[in-house]
């Protein structure tokens, strides 16, 4: 069509004739990764006589096939994240990489203290009234235009037409370049399939229906929404979408259905990903694409139940700060907009901020580290770090002590890694001396069971972690005094921490226990125990239970021995043993309930009772 008609007059030039008119000591702000107005920048570096000191400003710079466009460019570069294209030439000094959350750049490019003279940016084509789309990548464009700076974009005919905020009258653009082809697409480099799978499980067993996500641009956060098909009522409301958000719609797990704001809508600000993404976004309602600042709006995520923040960063520290901006010695990564919505996750009725990582670096050191890497910032402050995950289990840290984040953390490291990290938590006083780890295994997430009891409640029964004393100490001090004198044959007052510790810092394999817990993983409340402790000479195992008063006679205590029977079954063991007070009547009740052969014998004050497991069918 004759856009001169929609009453705008942009001239429509050629790439090559479109970059004549950039004058010496031009700031040029250019769109970013898949909406990088690559024939403009092929245009501006083949000039015979290119003008001199031009700084290119950008989020994430292009991808253009070759290698990191600065080390061939004739200009700087001035980046607000460091891709993998753009990683040697800030080590070189040939970019300058600035360390700012992006939500914050448009109030920087409004005070004037970061000048923009020239934005090139990617759009589509106009429609009949005149309006030309920022399509997949909103983000800073209107933040860039609002200064007043000079405008010229490439027309890509296969940009998508998204909805939400993207349109400009085309006469805000002094001129348009007709291109050809399609937009840029981007998938992730493979993964380690099994860690990543291990990491995304961990990370989305925490995730409820009904919760609203984020996801980060990394790639171990996206591979956990291939974990949440399960899920019924999801949302989204984040600053990227990617293929797994798609595959989530059509699965029918994202509806939107229970969001506050844009219910039923997916909010991001721009778009990674491939041509199947980009075909369901042209023209399509169900995605609304924002100004950075505004899908970044703290108080608006803040506000929304169960906002869900998954994010990556490259190492965390032993008291929970992690670095997000350098890796394997080199900065890589960014700021982007983590903080805005880790902090929104924080403050949301059940929302939960998960940071994702790999156990092991690619140089084979452990992410989880003793202190930073040398070189390295804090780009998330430990006390905004709620939620860990690597392929070893999740760690909560938010309101725990220094040595209750130092043992959950070890805990989720390699087991290759763990006595080192053991040894160095002691050696900073971040640990007692005595403290020892049982487990050198992931922690089992197959092994939690989600089990509703007679009345219809609902607990999760799952295996223990070292951390877990204090919650077996709560437990015990809930118990009457009858039940203590029954289960340790002793008037107890107390429950040492040592003690504590022998119930639950267990190596899942010759001592097993299980918690059974109500709550949010964040604020879980143990409400029963079961435990047993394999004798290898006679391959039975000593059982013992603990059910707080208020969840006793619900059918806790036959769930609870269910899943134990079932475990110890699985390894081969024998039978259960249990030397009971005579007087014991629910003990003898429960083991009357198992699947097995019972005996029960008198020897002197005490009664030996004896559960032969069946052999399996």
């Amino acid at each position: 069509m004759d856009i001169r008609a929609t009453g705008a007059a942009p001239d429509i030039l050629t790439p090559e004739a479109a970059v004549r008119s950039i004058t010496p000591g031009s700031r040029i702000f250019l769109g970013s990764a898949c909406a990088t107005p690559q024939a403009l920048i092929a245009a501006l570096e083949a000039m015979a006589s290119p003008p001199a000191d031009v700084e290119l400003v950008s989020f994430v710079a292009g991808m253009p096939p070759g290698g990191s466009p600065a080390l061939r460019s004739r200009f700087r570069h001035r980046i607000f994240f460091v891709g993998s294209d753009m990683r040697a030439a800030v080590a070189s000094g040939l970019a300058d990489y600035v360390p700012i959350a992006l939500d914050e750049v448009p109030a920087l490019l409004a005070s004037g203290r970061l000048r923009i003279d020239l934005a090139l940016l990617q759009v589509s084509p106009p429609d009949p009234r005149g309006f030309v789309s920022l399509g997949v990548s909103v983000e800073l464009g209107p933040a860039v235009l609002a200064t007043g700076c000079r405008a010229i974009a490439e027309m890509l005919p296969g940009m998508p037409r998204t909805h939400g905020e993207s349109f400009v009258p085309a006469g805000r653009f002094a001129a348009l370049v007709p291109v050809t082809g399609g937009v840029a697409e981007y998938l992730h480099p493979p993964l380690d399939a099994e860690v990543a799978r291990r990491v995304a499980r961990h990370a989305a067993s925490v995730i409820e229906d009904g919760s609203t996500l984020h996801v980060g641009m990394g790639r171990l956060p996206n591979e956990a929404l291939r974990h949440l098909a399960d899920r019924r009522d999801l949302g989204f409301h984040g600053d990227v979408v990617m293929d797994g958000v798609l595959d989530l719609v059509e699965a029918g797990a994202l509806t939107g259905a229970r969001k506050r704001s844009y219910p039923g809508r997916v909010v991001a600000s721009r778009a990674f990903g491939s041509a199947r993404l980009y075909a369901a976004l042209d023209d399509n309602p169900l995605f609304a694409f924002l100004p950075i600042e505004r899908a970044c709006d703290q108080a608006l995520l803040a506000s929304e139940p169960k906002l869900v923040s998954l994010t990556q960063a490259f190492a965390v520290d032993l008291t929970g700060q992690a670095t997000v901006d350098h890796a394997e010695g080199t900065l890589y990564g960014g700021i982007s907009t983590q903080p805005a919505f880790l902090r929104a996750a924080a403050r949301s009725a059940g929302g939960k901020p998960i940071i994702c990582l790999p156990a092991t670096a690619p140089d084979g050191q452990s992410n989880i580290r003793d202190l930073l890497p040398p070189g390295a910032a804090v780009g998330v402050p430990r006390a905004d770090v709620h939620f860990v995950a690597t392929e070893h289990g999740i760690a909560h840290l938010f309101g725990k002590s220094l040595r209750e984040r130092a043992l959950a953390l070890i805990e989720i490291a390699d087991p290759a890694h763990r006595p080192a990290l053991l040894d160095a938590a002691k050696a900073r006083g971040l640990l007692p001396a005595g403290q020892r780890l049982a487990s050198q295994r992931p922690y089992p997430v197959e092994e939690e069971r989600r089990v509703a009891l007679k009345d219809g409640a609902e607990v999760l029964i799952r295996p223990t972690r070292a951390g877990d004393a204090p919650a077996v100490q709560a437990l015990f001090h809930r118990l009457s005094e009858e039940d203590r004198y029954t289960r340790f044959f002793a008037r107890l007052r107390s429950l040492s921490q040592q003690e504590a510790e022998r119930l639950c810092n267990v190596d899942h394999d010759t001592a097993v226990a299980f918690l059974a817990v109500t709550g949010p993983r964040e604020a879980e409340e143990a409400v029963a125990s079961a435990c047993y402790f394999l004798d290898p000479r006679s391959n039975l195992a000593e059982v013992a239970y603990m059910v707080a008063p208020a969840w006793q006679g619900r059918g806790l205590g036959a769930a609870l021995q269910s899943r134990l029977q079932d475990y110890a079954q699985a390894r081969g063991v024998r039978g259960f043993v249990a030397a009971i007070l005579p007087r014991n009547a629910r003990m003898k009740r429960l083991a009357a309930t198992s699947a097995g052969r019972v005996t029960i014998e008198r020897e002197e004050d005490e009664v030996r009772m004896t559960i032969m497991f069946e052999a399996p069918a």
